[in-house]
């Protein structure tokens, strides 16, 4: 028996010399897949431009959002809002009229570029924006779209702004009061706002201050550029390690991790940025980071069909952490996969999800970096 064990030893220890002798190498290499980038072309603008045109002037069904003060606030969707009363509620017809105004001055020869400036001219009337700003007026209804619609307004108007033609200077124009009402709104707000609201729906703060810090750096107002710079740094400064992993909720079409990310990205300095988003989301810098989309159960669900929006809202806060940080430039590839898995669809849905996500789809495919 100790015979067998002393020749059992040996072979042992004979395999393992051999092994540390003659070592094999074995190097594994991961393939990461690069998704195709889609393309905002003058085929995908016509497509896109059906969505708001098919509810731009469809006043029911409508959500009014509407506080009543009195039997004689019961008014039409139209009367009430004779410029934003179609495409379900007040924000969508809003971002539905930036959709138009966004795929005409990229692409002037639409097919029904005609036809859309009419609608433009005539539904963003001077007369009708300033009823617009009577109902804001309101006692009851002050706080109307705080801060989504608000930040959708602004958003609208900058990209007038930054649209070289005639009737984007009519329209800039007649827009002008509800503009600024928008601006002293969010100066007037800002201010009391103790706690930001950190939600994946419309309250999320940090996506009504960023399309709000875009229009005033765009248009040069210092004093809201300001104001919101320093209630960003108030609100997020000191987070840090952001449960992406609990994201999205059920109902999401805004994800707050990222949305607050790519807010700091545009109020900090890159120094600045880089230091906070190590401690606020240390994974994003893995080149090996994943991030699942969305999963739409339901298409005829009009809350389910959010998670279609987080997508495209995802692709655009993915696609801002990495402008111009060369470390980040992996997730523009995430980016991609969140927009190709909804932007199929969107054009056979049905009318819960087609009166406001062609916006989204535009603003997530223009963020794409061309290169």
């Amino acid at each position: 028996m100790k015979t067998l064990s002393a020749v059992l030893l040996f072979l042992v220890f004979a395999c393992n010399d051999s092994k540390q002798k003659n070592p094999i190498k074995t190097e594994v290499s991961i393939q990461y897949e690069t998704p195709v980038k889609p393309i905002l072309n003058i085929e995908q603008a016509n497509k896109l431009a059906e969505l708001p045109l098919h509810c731009i002037h469809v006043e029911f069904p409508n959500k009014l959002g509407q506080t009543l003060g009195s039997a004689t606030d019961l008014k039409s969707p139209q009367t009430l809002h004779p410029s934003f009363y179609g495409c379900f509620d007040w924000h969508s017809a809003v971002h539905g009229h930036w959709s138009l105004v966004t795929l005409l001055k990229h692409f002037p020869n639409l097919d029904k570029a005609e036809e859309i400036q009419q609608i433009l001219l005539q539904n963003m009337s001077a007369e009708n924006i300033l009823q617009e700003v009577a109902y804001f007026d309101n006692a009851h209804n002050k706080s109307f779209e705080r801060t989504y619609g608000w930040a959708w307004l602004l958003k609208l108007a900058e990209e007038l702004h930054t649209w070289n033609h005639p009737t984007a200077r009519t329209l800039e124009a007649n827009l002008q009061p509800l503009t600024d009402l928008m601006v002293v709104k969010y100066i007037e707000f800002l201010p009391k706002l103790n706690y930001p609201i950190r939600v994946g729906e419309h309250s999320n703060t940090a996506f009504g201050l960023s399309f709000a810090h875009d229009y005033a750096k765009t248009v040069d107002h210092k004093a809201l550029l300001s104001m919101i710079e320093q209630r960003a740094i108030d609100f997020y400064i000191n987070d840090k390690n952001c449960p992406l992993t609990w994201e999205p909720s059920g109902f999401d079409f805004l994800s707050p991790c990222l949305e607050e990310a790519a807010l700091m990205k545009r109020v900090l300095s890159t120094e600045l940025f880089n230091q906070w988003i190590n401690e606020f989301m240390p994974e994003l810098k893995s080149k090996t980071f994943a991030l699942e989309t969305g999963k739409v159960s339901d298409r005829s669900d009009g809350k389910l069909v959010h998670l279609d929006g987080v997508n495209f809202s995802r692709a655009w806060s993915l696609n801002e952490i990495a402008n111009g940080l060369a470390e980040y430039s992996h997730l523009e590839n995430i980016a991609v996969k969140h927009i190709n898995y909804s932007l199929p669809s969107i054009f056979n849905d049905g009318y819960e999800g087609g009166h406001w996500l062609g916006s989204f789809a535009i603003y997530a495919l223009n963020n794409i970096p061309i290169k």
